[in-house]
């Protein structure tokens, strides 16, 4: 028993970080049907800028606590200077061009930020320290679950709420939503649609950095590399769910984690990544918008 609440747990950990990285691609996704593959590099120099920040306050000598906040804020707003950049440049552009142009363009940006980093860092792997407290309450359970686990849940719970009450409930959401149904319509009722998009890259890449804080605090090691894979395993949850739905992104993300580590742990870790796409593929043979995706326009 303890063992499959280890697996359970460690697929919910994957899965939470995923869905913070997924959240960004069917955002993005349902307001302009463009699958940003950079997304995963915003994520990657989250975590980069969040071990710069620790080192740097580290020498100043504040509690563990406030660097890693300070750390993780910095992330953020860096990060989503990179997202608002990258639509600004790479993609606003583009929006009139046949579809496959923006997607070039969007492996283009990644390839750019994975050698950007590269040559600016380095191509090893560093070490990442955790910040996070191990909570006294988390004795009882063995060890099972650590600490560093228990904020990443909450976290991503907290992320998923604020957004769902920001697309729901507030003037700029219903905006979203209004351009996401007909950008053209949008348009001439007073939508701020260029706004609305680049608010969307913004906050997408602002979950995707926090995300890089949490999992490279948890697993405590970084490189440029780290947000190819993990780019490509929360496009996989956000095409699982049904891209463009949110909820979507975040069950897709949990089921996605919960294969992986149920899969590698009771049959090989050798066939993590084909456990991963087979279970895909046979989901979108009968559900072929995904889980809890839909065919009409409204996905956001």
């Amino acid at each position: 028993m303890d063992y499959f609440m280890e697996l359970f747990l460690g697929g919910l950990t994957r899965g939470s970080i995923y869905a913070l990285i997924a959240l960004g691609y069917t955002m993005v996704y349902g307001i302009i049907e463009l699958i940003n593959f950079a997304h995963g590099e915003i994520y990657m120099i989250g975590a980069f800028t969040a071990l710069i920040t620790i080192s740097v306050l580290t020498m100043l000598g504040l509690n563990k606590i406030a660097i890693l906040l300070i750390a993780a804020v910095a992330a953020i707003i860096y990060s989503s200077a990179y997202g608002y950049t990258a639509e600004k440049v790479a993609y606003k552009p583009l929006r009139s061009a046949p579809r496959l142009s923006p997607l070039i363009s969007a492996i283009g940006v990644s390839l750019f930020l994975q050698n950007y980093v590269l040559l600016a860092q380095t191509s090893d792997f560093l070490p990442f320290p955790n910040l996070i407290p191990q909570f006294k309450f988390l004795k009882a359970y063995g060890g099972i679950v650590q600490s560093s686990e228990i904020v990443i849940y909450v976290t991503t719970a907290i992320v998923l709420v604020i957004l769902t009450f920001l697309i729901k409930f507030t003037k700029l959401g219903k905006a979203m939503r209004a351009t996401a149904q007909d950008r053209d319509m949008a348009m001439l009722v007073g939508v701020n649609v260029d706004r609305v998009i680049s608010f969307t890259f913004v906050v997408g890449s602002a979950t995707a950095a926090l995300g890089g804080v949490l999992i490279a605090s948890h697993i405590g090691q970084i490189n440029f590399y780290i947000g190819f894979i993990a780019g490509i395993k929360a496009f996989v949850a956000a095409v699982l769910g049904g891209i463009g739905s949110m909820p979507g992104a975040v069950l897709g993300s949990l089921v996605l984690g919960w294969t992986e580590s149920f899969f590698t742990g009771y049959i090989s870790s050798d066939y993590e990544d084909v456990f991963a796409f087979l279970f895909l593929v046979l989901i979108l043979i009968f559900r072929p918008s995904g889980i809890l995706g839909r065919t009409d326009t409204d996905k956001v």
